[in-house]
């Protein structure tokens, strides 16, 4: 994130050093390093959303139900399984966020990661850490983390945190490490019939594009890097943007023209991501 305010198997994962890994996506033991080259999987019924999918994004407070949009992006632990079916009764599509790179010690598996995969504190969340994407043991918890978005009946996954390589994270990760654990991540969604977003990452977009069916990113406006994301777009693949400048509130036709222009789909939030502000671009 970028908050500094916050199954069936159709290929085999493989991994440097060993000979594969199990075909549900599991990491295997030992911590062996995750193969960057695996190719993506791209065979599958998930949902794919068409570049003017609309969007909530809700992770706090009580879920406001009503947006007329094509899809929900909500919390995977906080939210119950009837929650889901009552939002595709009404013709949504459901993303299930979850931190892939960050240890929260208040999820209920908290408990399931090792001192070893536990690093340096995230700025601005004190009860945050990142995690050695490297860890095998990491690599289970998450694909764990996907087979209950499969359980709950999420269309699709927001991991977030898929940039530990460029921050300070206390271990010695590289961007091919990022880019091996990202697209592994990527692939065992696939296989498990869900979609998945790349969350920010934005120096790896060309490389991670055809394992993803959709972007979601912050504040590529107030940072003026938009352009960037252009490929998305340009493969049919949408770009759910979200935007916390106070400015933006006061006077969203300032973003709201240019987002429409570049066809993005952008909301101005509360950086709480609470509900108690939202302001979005295609109601303009």
């Amino acid at each position: 994130m970028r908050w500094i305010l916050f199954s069936v198997g159709l290929g085999m994962l493989a991994f440097i050093g060993c000979g594969g890994s199990d075909a549900d996506g599991s990491g295997g033991t030992g911590g062996q390093t995750l193969d960057p080259n695996v190719a993506p999987v791209t065979d599958g019924t998930w949902y794919r959303p068409a570049v003017t999918a609309t969007w909530a994004w809700q992770l706090q407070g009580t879920l406001n139900t009503s947006y007329d949009v094509d899809i929900y992006d909500i919390d995977l632990f906080d939210t119950d399984a009837a929650v889901i079916t009552a939002l595709q009764v009404e013709g949504r599509r459901v993303l299930c966020y979850f931190s892939a790179g960050s240890y929260e010690d208040w999820r209920p598996d908290a408990a399931a990661f090792e001192a070893s995969d536990l690093g340096n504190t995230l700025s601005g969340f004190e009860d945050e850490r990142w995690l050695d994407i490297r860890s095998s043991n990491v690599h289970e918890i998450m694909y764990a983390r996907l087979d209950l978005a499969v359980q709950k009946g999420c269309d699709g996954v927001e991991p977030d945190n898929v940039t530990a390589y460029e921050e300070d994270s206390g271990f010695s990760l590289t961007a091919t490490d990022q880019l091996a654990f990202n697209r592994h991540l990527f692939n065992a969604a696939h296989q498990r019939g869900l979609a998945i977003a790349l969350k920010n990452d934005l120096g790896q977009i060309a490389e991670l594009i055809d394992y993803v069916d959709l972007m979601v990113n912050e504040q590529c406006h107030e940072f003026d890097e938009c352009n960037t994301l252009q490929p998305f777009t340009n493969a049919g693949k949408p770009v759910l943007n979200a935007e916390y400048l106070a400015a933006y509130r006061n006077a969203p036709e300032t973003v709201c023209a240019a987002a429409l222009n570049s066809n993005l789909r952008t909301l101005i939030l509360d950086e709480e991501l609470d509900d108690s502000f939202r302001f979005s671009c295609d109601d303009d």
